[in-house]
């Protein structure tokens, strides 16, 4: 049986564009594919990241977040950064290890009442979607 491919989101608080892009790999890729997620300085799982997946159908509510140095980083076949800081804070990986970064926005810092939070992490929730079903393809070779 081949090895299934291991992603990696890393992200500085590692508590919500990482956390939407583990779920959205999670349901797309299956069994698949394995997927995780970390933070350069994980703050817990955000509450309206929990919401705006629960509103697309994906739990990620048990989903932890962990430090990135908790993480085997020798295991992992892709490592996507959803920041600058964690771009610039992630240590060196295996040469095996290809890396990609995707510099959005994180919709926990975005200002204005609940209603425009809630927009914001829509905004962020259907591009990290976009971003993962593309690196599912890319990975599988097959439509998702």
């Amino acid at each position: 049986m081949p090895k299934k491919p291991r992603i990696l989101f890393v992200c500085t608080g590692n508590s919500a564009r990482s956390q939407m892009a583990e779920g959205f790999a999670r349901y797309y890729g299956g069994r698949s594919i394995q997927s995780e997620s970390a933070g350069t300085n994980p703050s817990g799982l955000n509450p309206n990241a929990v919401w705006a997946m629960r509103e697309v159908g994906i739990d990620i509510s048990s989903q932890t977040s962990d430090p990135l140095n908790s993480k085997n980083l020798d295991t992992f076949d892709y490592v996507v950064t959803l920041c600058g800081e964690a771009t610039e804070s992630c240590p060196v990986f295996p040469s095996h290890t290809q890396r990609e970064h995707w510099p959005l926005p994180d919709p926990a810092k975005i200002p204005g009442n609940p209603a425009e939070a809630i927009k914001g992490f829509r905004v962020i929730r259907y591009q990290i979607e976009g971003r993962v079903r593309d690196l599912l393809r890319r990975i599988e070779g097959t439509p998702h």
